[in-house]
């Protein structure tokens, strides 16, 4: 266990894998039989990890989220898809490194992939844009789509990032028509559209891919509005409250399904993804399936009408009847201010 890249709350952790470790290489040394004992530190080693990863705060499932070892989309197509083609540029300014897409085959299923791509060093971060797309990004993305729509292939779109880029070359460039342009096409785009939060699911570049079908998340993923340093900073004028925000958010994927916001929640690898990366794009690559043929069933009015249905639906709230009458008292105050706003402009006038 590297423990440069080790979580504050995994620390109880280090000691006991160090204990196996010694163990283990005693035991090689001195040719002495110490299998029990260690099989009982890695039992215990094992309770450890449950405890703390099924009682984590929204905070450090955040952290792990952001975690640097953390599988990227360059690896999961690498590992779902028996082949890969990735197309570039949005024919009208240029190719977004921060946001990858393509034709790939997983299990003879055409389909095309998109999503955004971090990187996993300074270098390659830089070059990437630590994942926030520009308006190009978005726009080579509806390019790839409405394609998948002509050939009649899937879409799957994997989430990763703190948030689309606000640079003043992006505003220039249209990042928020290019956003909203993306939302309304896909809305009635006429083939399946799945969407997995993989890592970070921040804000608007989030949401630039993210309208589907079916809407998951990887356990320790989260899907927010704002980044909780975002929001403590508008919020409490002091990003250091950015633990408190997080709570308040409810980004986490048990918030995000209590509130019908997601669909399913993907389960991770003991520990998380980069913990086993095999393991979680094994994972990842069976519920694409599942969730592909579970959409092939349905026919495009089915299809288009759920997906309509599904965003119609969030954000219901009851309004008590007390709450009724207040906001028709508000309404009746604001309809007097207009009349007499209106006799006022009368009078200036004649």
């Amino acid at each position: 266990m590297d423990e440069n890249k080790l979580l504050d709350f995994e620390k109880p952790l280090l000691e006991l894998n160090k204990k196996i470790e010694e163990l283990e290489s005693f035991m090689k040394e001195k040719n002495i039989d110490l299998s029990s004992e260690i099989k009982r530190l890695e039992k215990r080693a094992e309770n450890v990890r449950e405890e703390i990863y099924n009682n984590l705060e929204p905070w450090q499932i955040l952290k792990i989220a952001r975690h640097p070892e953390r599988p990227l989309t360059l690896d999961y197509i690498d590992q779902i898809t028996d082949e890969f083609i990735e197309f570039k540029g949005d024919r009208r300014f240029g190719n977004d490194q921060a946001l990858v897409g393509g034709i790939g085959l997983i299990e003879d299923i055409p389909v095309t992939i998109l999503g955004h791509q971090k990187g996993k060093d300074t270098k390659v971060n830089i070059n990437r844009n630590f994942g926030m797309a520009h308006p190009e990004g978005y726009r080579k993305a509806m390019r790839l789509m409405r394609q998948a729509e002509k050939f009649g292939r899937p879409v799957v779109n994997l989430i990763n990032t703190p948030g689309a880029y606000p640079g003043i070359g992006a505003e220039k460039r249209g990042q928020a028509e290019a956003i909203a342009t993306n939302l309304m096409e896909m809305s009635g785009l006429k083939t399946p559209i799945i969407v997995i939060i993989t890592g970070e699911g921040g804000s608007g570049g989030a949401l630039g891919i993210g309208l589907g079908d079916r809407i998951m998340m990887m356990e320790f993923s989260y899907y927010s509005v704002s980044s909780p340093e975002a929001c403590a900073a508008i919020l409490w004028k002091n990003s250091d409250q950015a633990e408190e925000a997080a709570a308040a958010l409810k980004l986490t994927a048990p918030d995000l399904m209590e509130l019908g916001v997601i669909d399913k929640i993907i389960p991770e690898p003991a520990g998380g993804a980069h913990k086993d990366q095999k393991k979680a794009a094994e994972i990842l690559k069976s519920e694409i399936i599942t969730a592909v043929k579970e959409l092939s069933e349905l026919s495009e009015e089915q299809m288009l009408e759920q997906r309509y249905s599904k965003f119609r639906d969030m954000g219901e709230h009851i309004i008590k009847p007390d709450q009724g009458k207040i906001r028709e008292n508000l309404i009746d105050e604001d309809r007097k201010e207009d009349d007499q706003s209106l006799k006022r402009e009368n009078i200036q006038s004649k």
